[in-house]
């Protein structure tokens, strides 16, 4: 990768940023072409070029970005300092649709990479993912008191269904195109509400 691409502004590197997660999420990788990329950044596809040696630099480099630009704001909004799972997951989810703001395509294309079965990308791909959801869940269960969930409760498992369902929900609203962070979490409150319900442990 070139260094000048980290000299651009801000604005034009978000721009190219953006660009890729915008055409990556709408195609697999072997048929997001780098030309609609560029177009898109409003540069041409040889300067694109230039700050990227080839298609798959560019996709790494932005599955990459889309993992740092995550744990930003988590950090942001305090998800690391919070204690109760269920506000964690809640400011989690905060914090996403902060980030559609900014990056509108990034967690569409998130998505994208996780199923993505090309063999030229695969490897990378997944040895992140499971870094970062391994440490996501290694913080999580660290901070989970058991005793105030109800008894017998596989807590390692709860956490997964939660991450899954909040995972599938940005999906689908990503996808419609619906993405009022008001709407959003009015109906993530509703969902935490439901899962205290199931899970904590009643006072007696």
């Amino acid at each position: 990768m070139n260094e000048r691409f980290f000299l651009l502004s801000q604005e034009k590197q978000q721009a190219i940023v953006n660009a890729g997660y915008q055409v990556f999420s709408q195609n697999s990788y072997k048929k997001s072409p780098v030309s609609e990329i560029a177009s898109a950044a409003g540069i041409s596809k040889a300067l694109l070029f230039h700050y990227f040696k080839n298609k798959k630099e560019l996709y790494l480099y932005l599955w990459k970005k889309s993992a740092e630009v995550t744990e930003e704001y988590l950090e942001k909004y305090g998800c690391h300092d919070e204690s109760d799972l269920f506000e964690i997951m809640l400011r989690g989810l905060k914090a996403k649709v902060a980030i559609m703001k900014e990056y509108p395509d990034l967690s569409a294309f998130v998505m994208k990479c996780f199923y993505e079965k090309d063999e030229e990308v695969r490897t990378e791909i997944r040895e992140l993912a499971e870094s970062v959801s391994n440490q996501s869940l290694k913080l999580a269960l660290a901070k989970i008191e058991p005793s105030q969930f109800v008894s017998g409760l596989d807590i390692r498992m709860m956490y997964r269904e939660m991450y899954w369902t909040s995972e599938g929900y940005l999906w689908e609203k990503t996808q419609s195109g619906n993405t009022d962070a008001d709407s959003m979490e009015r109906d993530f409150t509703a969902l935490i509400n439901f899962w205290k319900k199931i899970y904590l442990r009643k006072e007696v």
